[in-house]
C-alpha cells in the first residue's frame, strides 16, 4: 500500500481551511458560523470480512479495512468542507473525527467542526 492509499487530510489548494485547533496562527476569527458536519456509513462486502477475520487470527494490519476506513474518511471531510463552503465559511476550526458502528452493517464516520470565517491579522 502506498502513501497515497493509507494517508488522507486536506487537498493544498482547498478554499476552505480545515484545522484541528482552535484558532489559526496569523488570522482572526470574523465570524462563526456554527457546527458543520460530514457523514458517511461504509460497510465492507462478505468476503472481505471473511478475509479479515482470518487474518485476525495470525495478527497483523488488515489493509482492506485500513484503506476502507481513509476513504471513508476522506469522504466524510470532504462533505464537511462541501458544507461549511456552502455557509459561507472559509475555515473549519476544531475538527474531529467521530466513528462508530452502525446497527451491525457498517461503520459510520462524522467528521466535525466548527465553520468560521478566517482573515490574516494586520
Amino acid at each position: 500500500m502506498g502513501i497515497d492509499e493509507y494517508g488522507g487530510g486536506q487537498q493544498e489548494k482547498s478554499d476552505v481551511l480545515v484545522v484541528t485547533t482552535n484558532d489559526v496562527p496569523g488570522y482572526r476569527v470574523e465570524r462563526v458560523i456554527g457546527e458543520v458536519f460530514g457523514l458517511t456509513v461504509r460497510s465492507r462486502h462478505v468476503g472481505s470480512q471473511i478475509g479479515a477475520g482470518l487474518k485476525s487470527l495470525i495478527g497483523g494490519e488488515l489493509k482492506g479495512l485500513t484503506k476502507t476506513l481513509v476513504q471513508t474518511r476522506n469522504q466524510a471531510m470532504e462533505r464537511l468542507v462541501e458544507q461549511a463552503r456552502a455557509r459561507g465559511a472559509n475555515a473549519v476550526l476544531m475538527m474531529r473525527f467521530d466513528v462508530t458502528e452502525a446497527a451491525d452493517v457498517g461503520t459510520e464516520v462524522c467528521a466535525y467542526g466548527t465553520a468560521a470565517v478566517i482573515a490574516p491579522q494586520q
